[in-house]
Order: structure tokens, then C-alpha cells, then sequence
């Protein structure tokens, strides 16, 4: 009888004993008690590109209060947080904290109402209308994971908090503020973005070109002021700008190799006072976009040829013919092919393999990560993506950029901590 009622007693504390955590339920713990706050403050104060500086100051916050050793202002309003945890390689994690100058209308309770001073001195509404602000509050929680999990992987993670990707020049700005003097050089970096144009929570690792390169341009053309009803005593730039625009879409259809991709967009054009005027200038904007340096330059080139050739032909004076300034660049984001193959088995084996997005890129977006992991510095990068739509809403989800931008912050948020945590475990791993 005694030994039944022990049996019976040891199975009662059997039951009533907690079960052993994973790391998909600590996350939704962390999720319930401290992210999802967390992204509702990040999402009702965006900021402007380099000048993230409330963001900046909590982003530390919570990274100090974790114990790391963190450091602010690098590269403008930059944080750099790290955690060391005994001999091994070292992991730069990156999240991007910048909004856009955009009106929110999701519809969404929680929707930005902020408006700030942008760089160029004029007030403009703020959005996140990008998922920056999933990409922060993921940040906090994989710090989180990876600190009760140090027993599992040795090495130095960097933790990035980086300004102005929207402006392609954060991480430009952090690096030449001393990333890789100042603090722990790394062996690896890993960052992910929000899509909204793939399921809640599907994980996509592209083992090569993540995103594009994206050069923008503003050309300015010259012409010979005159009278509207005169035009043989001036040179019409308008006419010029019309003609460079037109060629322009000559480039990647006739000049480039058909199966590499390339985009080159004139998104302004801007000229003239009056309708009986012949001007003296026309301002033009454009978008220039590739996968490889090769395409990048032979963009480049055209553009220049084409301007120039145009401008020639019209019989603009060779010390008229139009000038070009780029003025955001960044090269193609692509992923090491053996580290982004090793982190997509960690994350398959882990996660299930129904997690893996199959979905294919879409468009030519830019990235400035680009440049943690330029070839110069010998870090081998791998950036994926997380869905961040259900799958009911994606026909009609709108893209990112737009007024009408959202995603569902939780599966999404909670698939970025996991996944980023898996990656630094699997690339930190003890031997």
C-alpha cells in the first residue's frame, strides 16, 4: 500500500513539475511579457534617417539592462552593444531602427502620428512603413535568448543598432566611425528583413544575392535660355531631359546581358518657370539597380554616355553638357553561399522544414548591409527574410514604402528571434 501511494505521489510531482523549455516557448513568453511593448513604442515613434536619436537611447536601454557592454553615437545615433562569452568566433547581429518620411494609414490602432525635421530641414510625417521597428524589438529578444543559452555556444556577438538604411548610410557611417577598429571584428554577420509579401513567419535564406545594388542619381541639364516663341535663339533643356529620359530605356533592354537583371528608373523631373519660357536647367532623379558590379558599372556608364550623347546632339555647348552626382549608393547584398547553406539546415532542422519560404525575390530592393560584408573585410554575411503577412491577407497586402504598410508583429517578431538565435548558435557552436 505504501509503495502504491509513493508510486502515485511521485507521478502527482511528475505532473505537477514545470516541462522543460524550448526556445519557441520562450520566445512566446518574452513575446507576451516584454516585446510586443516593446514594438508598440517603436511603432508609435518612428524617426527619420540619423535622427533615430529617442530610438537610439532606448535600444541601449534595453541592451544595458541585459548586461551587455554598449556603446552609443557610433556612425551619428549607431549603437553597438556586445556580450562576450569565452574563445570562439565572432557574430556582428544587425537591426536597422530608421522610419520613413511616409503619412500612416494602415488603419491600424496603434498607427504613427509623429512628425519630425528630416535631415533636409523640412518637418515631415514619420512612418514605419518598412518593419525597422520589428527588426529592433527582434534584436532585444535574440540578445535575450542567446544570454540564458550561453552554454550552448562560445565566442563575441556584436549586437547593431544601425541608423539610416532608408538613406543607404548607416552602416557606411558606422564603419568609418571605427565598427571595425573600436570594437570586436567579425568573423560572421547576420541580419533579416520583414516581408511583407510572404507568409507570417516562413524563413527565406538566399544562398546568394539577397538585394540589389541601388545607385541614386540627380543629373542636371544645361540648356540655352529663351523666349517660349524663340526657340531657335536658346537650347530647350525640357527637350533634352525628354530625350535622355526616352534613351535612357534603351539601357538594360539593348546594353546589358538579357538574363542579367537591371533597373534604371527616372523617378522626377523637374524644369521650367512658365510656359512661354525656355529655361536654363532641368533637374532629373533617377533609380539605378543590379545584382553584380559588372551590370552596376555598365548602368552607370550608359547613363553617362546617353546623357552626354543626347545633350551633344541638340547642340548643347560642351561646357553645358550635363553634370551627374550620386548621391546614395550601395553595392549588391549577397549572401556567403557555404555560411547561408549551413545557417538554412540549422534553421530546417530546427524550425521544421514547412518554416522555409520558397518565395522568390520581388523587384530590385537595395540594402546597405552590403557593406558589413563587403569584400574588403573578409565577413562572411547572411541575410534572410521573415514573412510578416497572414496568408489570407497577402492578394491584397500592400508593399512596403506604401501609407497603407503592415504586418502581423507577433508571428513575425517571434520568427525573427528564433531565427536569428538559431543562426548565432549554429555559427557560434562549441566544438
Amino acid at each position: 500500500m505504501q509503495r502504491i501511494a509513493a508510486l502515485a505521489l511521485t507521478g502527482l510531482l511528475a505532473a505537477a513539475a514545470p516541462a522543460p523549455t524550448t526556445l519557441r516557448t520562450d520566445i512566446e513568453r518574452d513575446y507576451r511579457t516584454n516585446l510586443a511593448p516593446l514594438f508598440l513604442h517603436f511603432h508609435r515613434n518612428p524617426e527619420l534617417s540619423f535622427r533615430e536619436t529617442r530610438t537610439a537611447a532606448r535600444m541601449a536601454q534595453e541592451l544595458r539592462r541585459l548586461g551587455l557592454t554598449v556603446t552609443e553615437r557610433v556612425g551619428g545615433t549607431g549603437v553597438v552593444a556586445v556580450l562576450r562569452n569565452g574563445a570562439g568566433p565572432t557574430l556582428l547581429m544587425r537591426a536597422d531602427m530608421d522610419g520613413l518620411p511616409v503619412q500612416e494609414r494602415s488603419g491600424l490602432s496603434y498607427a504613427s502620428t509623429v512628425r519630425q525635421t528630416d535631415v533636409d530641414g523640412v518637418e515631415k510625417p514619420v512612418m514605419h512603413a518598412c518593419g525597422h521597428d520589428t527588426h529592433i524589438t527582434s534584436l532585444v529578444g535574440t540578445a535575450r535568448q542567446l544570454i540564458a543559452r550561453k552554454d550552448r555556444w562560445a565566442g563575441t556577438i556584436v549586437f547593431i543598432v544601425q541608423p539610416a538604411e532608408e538613406r543607404i548610410g548607416g552602416a557606411r557611417a558606422m564603419i568609418e566611425d571605427g565598427l571595425y577598429t573600436r570594437f570586436p571584428r567579425p568573423d560572421y554577420a547576420v541580419a533579416f528583413h520583414v516581408n511583407a509579401q510572404d507568409e507570417a513567419g516562413m524563413i527565406g535564406v538566399p544562398e546568394a544575392i539577397a538585394y540589389s545594388s541601388s545607385d541614386a542619381l540627380e543629373i542636371k541639364v544645361r540648356g540655352v535660355g529663351a523666349h517660349g516663341a524663340s526657340p531657335h535663339r536658346g537650347v530647350d533643356p525640357v527637350l533634352v531631359a525628354s530625350q535622355i529620359v526616352v534613351s535612357l530605356q534603351s539601357l538594360v533592354s539593348r546594353t546589358i546581358d538579357p538574363l542579367a537583371p537591371g533597373v534604371v528608373t527616372v523617378g522626377s523631373i523637374h524644369g521650367g518657370t512658365k510656359h512661354n519660357i525656355i529655361g536654363e536647367e532641368v533637374d532629373l532623379q533617377l533609380a539605378v539597380r543590379a545584382d553584380t558590379p559588372v551590370v552596376r558599372q555598365q548602368l552607370l556608364d550608359g547613363i553617362k554616355r546617353i546623357a552626354e550623347g543626347v545633350a551633344r546632339a541638340h547642340g548643347v555647348p560642351e561646357t553645358l553638357l550635363p553634370t551627374i552626382d550620386i548621391s546614395e549608393s550601395t553595392p549588391p547584398t549577397a549572401n556567403d553561399p557555404a555560411t547561408a547553406r549551413r545557417v538554412a539546415v540549422a534553421l530546417t532542422r530546427e524550425m521544421g522544414a514547412e518554416r522555409m519560404s520558397r518565395k522568390q525575390r520581388e523587384g530590385m530592393g537595395a540594402e546597405d548591409f552590403a557593406y558589413f560584408v563587403a569584400p574588403e573585410h573578409g565577413v562572411k554575411g547572411v541575410y534572410m527574410s521573415v514573412g510578416g503577412t497572414p496568408a489570407a491577407a497577402l492578394p491584397t497586402a500592400a508593399s512596403h514604402h506604401s501609407p497603407l504598410f503592415k504586418v502581423e508583429p507577433e508571428p513575425a517578431i517571434r520568427a525573427g528571434t528564433e531565427a536569428m538565435t538559431i543562426a548565432a548558435m549554429e555559427l557560434l557552436a562549441k566544438p
